[in-house]
């Protein structure tokens, strides 16, 4: 299975469904996965630690009501951050022995409503990380059905390298932005073309609209003049800007704004000209491109 038209090109990430974010009540929260599914954005991202580890119950209980058929959506979850809230730790760390991998994917299912997860995610990685025990785990999961793929998140190539060893990678998700470019060259998306392995990038829209710095300001004064260009709204600029890129990322958008959802999917529909992606990279860093 090859992940190009399986999962949606852009992700709706379900972080600030829950506690950590809006509170949505289960009718609000069916409402939106619809408004998602009918704008194309069929694939819903999750973690484990989301909500202190409640916000995939919320979602689990909103579709277990929705009527969504299992088959037309895309549940990805992530697991191995252990928080010192909403689990009784000293300390936060990372656990990847088998058995923890295993409970936590079950977990994950309970709480989801669903039989399977399309994709499970190794959160961050851990320097204790043995990818052999990884190996069975994950193993144990695609033989069982539980899941149907196995990837990271933050991982370097290096990282993913060992893993592969023991096991296959299908995907990465990582921070990437225009204000956050470092995936472009510290060899994460080299890693990805060269292994067809699936790109996705969290905080597609980075610290434009969070911090007033000397970047950011620089970025909103180019993107103020390409929007006027290509009669855009600007924050679909930055998703056009990644989109753009060969390793075909998937921006995984945390909006829970309807309106702001219908827009991020319509970037899809930018043609950015090449000169204003270089444009748009050299008001990020400063300086034209060497």
């Amino acid at each position: 299975m090859q992940y190009t038209d399986y999962y949606s090109r852009i992700i709706a990430g379900a972080m600030t469904w829950g506690s950590w974010g809006k509170k949505l009540p289960k009718n609000e929260m069916i409402d939106l996965m619809l408004h998602c599914i009918e704008n194309g954005l069929t694939t819903f991202d999750h973690a484990d630690i989301y909500g202190d580890y409640g916000t995939e119950s919320d979602f689990g209980k909103a579709y277990a009501e929705s009527g969504i058929e299992r088959s037309s959506i895309q549940l990805i979850s992530k697991c191995g951050i252990q928080m010192t809230s909403g689990r009784d730790n000293r300390l936060g760390h990372y656990e990847y022995n088998k058995e923890y991998i295993i409970w936590s994917a079950e977990e994950s299912l309970k709480k989801l409503n669903t039989e399977y997860l399309d994709l499970l995610l190794l959160h961050r990685p851990s320097p204790l990380m043995e990818p052999f025990e990884i190996a069975e785990a994950i193993n144990h999961l695609l033989e069982s059905g539980k899941i149907k793929q196995f990837g990271v998140s933050n991982f370097t190539p290096s990282q993913i390298s060992m893993l592969e060893k023991a096991i296959p990678v299908l995907g990465n998700q990582v921070e990437f932005s225009l204000s956050h470019d470092a995936p472009i060259y510290d060899g994460t998306f080299d890693d990805c073309i060269a292994n067809r392995r699936m790109a996705m990038a969290w905080s597609p829209l980075g610290s434009v609209y969070r911090e007033d710095n000397e970047q950011t300001k620089r970025i909103k004064k180019t993107i103020a003049i390409l929007a006027e260009k290509y009669k855009v709204e600007e924050s679909q600029l930055l998703l056009a800007w990644i989109l753009k890129h060969p390793a075909k990322v998937h921006p995984v958008i945390g909006t829970s704004n309807k309106d702001r959802i219908i827009l991020s999917a319509k970037a899809m529909e930018i043609n950015l000209e090449l000169q204003d992606w270089f444009t748009l990279l050299a008001s990020s860093q400063g300086h034209p491109v060497p």
